[in-house]
């Protein structure tokens, strides 16, 4: 096997990225909010990190418990992002990837990005990775609100710049990074969305 690989899994790019620049630390507290199968956390699980995870999905936290053997089963939590139950601030940086595009509406997508953000520790850093119309304007279809059919048939809740600027001024937030956006041919637009929460 590789061994890049095998220390850091299928961990996304941009935040390998935030390692790299040394933002993200061994010792820190790390909370995946919407952690899926896990993708993002190998490297975390296997180099001194406090890690922490929720999924909505059962199979998913199951997956997760079982590379996270030897840490309290209390640490990955089945339960939506909006409805975490982990202390607010608990966390010094806490992973949004691929989630908040499968919000219904605005509401739902304004809970679930308080509920991650909420965890955050002052000063923490807040890692987002979302489909956006950033770049493919013309390419996707709306469906009403921020509804829209992409480019490989999904439906998803999706965000643009304008948006993401105007939450970053609500949450009181710095970027860390510019706003990025990935085009991916003829499927959709990913948007990383970097913040650190201020420091009271």
């Amino acid at each position: 096997m590789n061994p890049v690989r095998e220390q850091f899994g299928d961990i996304d790019i941009y935040l390998f990225d935030q390692i790299l620049k040394g933002r993200i630390r061994p010792g820190m507290r790390i909370l995946d909010a919407g952690c899926g199968g896990g993708r993002n956390l190998v490297y975390f699980l296997g180099t001194g990190f406090e890690v922490f995870a929720a999924d909505v999905s059962v199979e998913a936290v199951a997956g997760v418990r079982a590379m996270g053997a030897g840490l309290p089963e209390s640490n990955f939590r089945v339960e939506p992002v909006q409805g975490m139950t982990f202390p607010d601030g608990c966390a010094d940086v806490v992973i949004l990837s691929a989630v908040l595009h499968f919000a219904l509406d605005d509401a739902e997508f304004g809970a679930m990005l308080l509920g991650a953000w909420r965890v955050l520790r002052p000063g923490g850093l807040f890692f987002c990775r979302l489909a956006s119309t950033i770049g493919v304007e013309e390419e996707v279809e709306s469906l009403g609100g921020r509804r829209f059919l992409l480019m490989d048939g999904s439906e998803r809740y999706l965000v643009d710049a304008g948006l993401l600027r105007e939450w970053t001024g609500r949450l009181g937030a710095e970027l860390a990074d510019p706003i990025k956006t990935t085009v991916v041919q003829d499927l959709r637009a990913m948007t990383t969305w970097v913040l650190f929460k201020a420091d009271r």
